[in-house]
Order: C-alpha cells, then structure tokens, then sequence
C-alpha cells in the first residue's frame, strides 16, 4: 500500500491519501480522541502522540498535529497507523457514520436555506475537501449563515479569509438575502 500526502493551507494538518475508499460518502470529524469511539482507525491514529485532530473523507484522512511537533517526527508513525488499520480489514467507522450533514431548518426562510444548501453542495465543499476539509451549514438568522469548519479547516490562518472573500461573497452574489457569514464552534 503507498498512502500519499499533501500539505493543506493550513500548517498544522496534513492530509493522507491511501488511495482507496476511507468512507466511500460524507464524512467525519473527530476534533479530539474522546470523540472517536466509534472509529477504529481515527482511535489507531490518535494513538500517535501530538496528534490533536482526525478527519475522515471519502478517499481521504486529515491529521492536525499539535503546536510545536514537528511533522517529520510523526509523519511516519501516522503512515503506519494508517497501513496497519487496513492490513486489519475493519471498518474506518463501526455501525452508523458520523456523516457531517448540514443542520436541518424549517419555517421562515426555508426556501433561502434551501439555496444556501444547494451552493454549499456544489460549489463550496468540493473546493474544501481539496484542500481536507468541510464546512457545514449550521444556520441562518437575519441575513447571517453560520457555518462549521472541519478537517483541516478548522483553526486554519486562512480561514477567515476564505469565509469572507470566499463564501460570503459567492452565497452574497447568488442570494441577495444573504448579509454575512460567520464562522461556529460546536
């Protein structure tokens, strides 16, 4: 097996590709190692010290490393982990998926969300999930979309940039009721 790896903008996560199917459809975030119990191959990847973060994709595993480790360091410990739970056959996630879907939204401005939806499907989370991330919707309130960063979006530098000048300005341009786009933690 040859996994191949990429940088993302952001320095603190690295993605891995291992060239097949991680979860095949959606995908999963495990922000810390408590989150991962149901991931037999996040929890063989948090087992590497100074990994922070672990999120899967469809053909794709994203790792934040903690601040001051170096990647070189761990890099091969992570591509090990990585070998060593597909040479064991299991699942990357045992019963259901953890799939990041976007929040559901009903009543006033539904026909809204429903585009805001739409555009975030087909325009915006493709381009992330190059880069080892995803963002969800999370909600829209008074011309403001929340929207959740994961992956290797998540507390990267060019975040806020990309929400700005990215989405808010394509989501602004299509949907006039659309104001402004802040970033949420859950």
């Amino acid at each position: 097996m040859f996994i191949q790896t990429e940088a993302t903008p952001n320095p603190a996560t690295l993605k891995f590709l291992p060239g097949s199917s991680v979860l095949g459809t959606g995908t999963a975030d495990f922000p810390n190692r408590n989150t991962s119990t149901k991931s037999p191959l996040a929890n063989r990847i948090f087992e590497v010290n100074s990994v922070s973060a672990v999120f899967l994709g469809a053909d794709f595993i994203t790792v934040t490393k903690d601040d001051g480790t170096d990647w070189d360091h761990i890099k091969p410990s992570i591509l090990g982990a990585i070998m060593e739970h597909y040479q064991s056959g299991q699942p990357a996630i045992v019963g259901e998926t953890n799939e990041s879907a976007h929040a559901s939204h009903s009543g006033e401005n539904s026909d809204i969300v429903i585009q805001i939806k739409e555009l975030l499907d087909t325009r915006v989370r493709p381009a992330v999930a190059q880069d080892g991330g995803d963002i969800v919707f999370h909600g829209f309130d008074s011309g403001v979309v929340y929207l959740h960063m994961q992956g290797a979006c998540a507390g990267c530098p060019s975040s806020t940039l990309t929400l700005k000048m990215g989405i808010e300005n394509l989501l602004r341009h299509y949907i006039p009721e659309v104001l402004e786009v802040r970033p949420v933690a859950i």
